[in-house]
């Protein structure tokens, strides 16, 4: 598989037309067929049903579509960061989900006018992965529960403690306290994938889901769907309570039986990128400034 079969495909798919695509890109229609006649046979299936009137994608290419104007995006914006790349400043910020995104902005809006050539990404990696990946170089930083099986070439700082909480929706019965026990949480849990929260968090939910039947039980496989269930009044959520990312159609009630997390961000401690000093300096300033 290659650029130029992802090309072909790609005009073909949007024009249904292989003539306006060898138009578009500017090669011959009968290049253009062999390209996609070759992308159809490393495949393993066809993408397109051509008749003499008419171009449709058949299921499996309407299925592949997105995947190739991915494929053809990063590798273009690779080629750009690569072919300018004495230009740029990258800097590679590993996230979990949505919620830690959510802590940026203002930051990376201080940091762009302080470095008019900086190049941040954003990268939502599953907790299992995220510190292999600033051990190896592919992040420049990257947020986290200290204690989470922290690597020894790692440095940790700490933004903020954040107590383990339970979230759900105002109409819940759970809503009208102010702090719980394990032993108060009553109704279905919506539990998140181990990939998705911290091995703190995750033996705590654990802990409550072993309790439960299984009718009280709901599984989901991120934070952001766990939110979505709880705004639908399914049940209620485990997860640390974050300053200033809370979201204002859900309830935070601290879990008072259980040891607040400490909240922060990994780095390599021989990291010298230009941008990390101030980085982590603006974040602590912003956890202290909303705290």
């Amino acid at each position: 598989m290659n650029t130029i079969q992802l090309e072909c495909f790609v005009a073909v798919a949007e024009h249904l037309n292989f003539s306006r695509a060898s138009e578009e890109l500017k090669i011959t229609q009968p290049a253009v067929s062999h390209q996609i006649h070759a992308l159809e046979e490393e495949l393993g299936t066809k993408l397109f049903l051509r008749t003499s009137k008419s171009v449709s994608l058949t299921q499996e290419g309407l299925m592949f579509l997105p995947d190739a104007q991915l494929i053809l995006k990063t590798a273009l914006s690779a080629k750009e960061r690569l072919g300018r790349h004495e230009h740029f400043i990258p800097f590679d910020i590993g996230c979990h989900n949505y919620i830690e995104l959510g802590l940026l902005p203002s930051v990376l809006k201080e940091l762009s006018e302080e470095f008019p050539l900086l190049r941040p990404s954003m990268h939502l990696v599953p907790f299992p992965g995220m510190q292999g990946m600033v051990i190896n170089q592919q992040l420049h930083v990257a947020f986290g529960i200290k204690g989470d099986q922290a690597k020894s070439a790692l440095s940790y700082r700490r933004l903020c403690t954040a107590p383990v909480a339970c979230i759900c929706s105002p109409a819940s019965p759970l809503a009208r306290y102010t702090s719980l026990s394990r032993e108060d949480l009553s109704g279905n849990i919506i539990a998140c994938s181990p990939r998705h929260i911290s091995g703190s968090v995750f033996a705590v939910q654990n802990n409550i889901l072993i309790g439960l039947p299984p009718e009280q039980r709901y599984f989901t496989e991120n934070v952001e769907s766990a939110f979505t269930l709880a705004k639908a009044q399914v049940g209620y959520t485990i997860y640390p309570d974050i300053p200033k990312v809370r979201d204002p159609e859900l309830c935070y009630i601290p879990l008072k039986d259980v040891p607040e997390l400490s909240f922060g961000v990994y780095y390599r401690r021989d990291d010298d990128h230009p941008v990390l000093k101030q980085f982590l300096r603006l974040m602590n300033r912003f956890f202290s400034e909303n705290s």
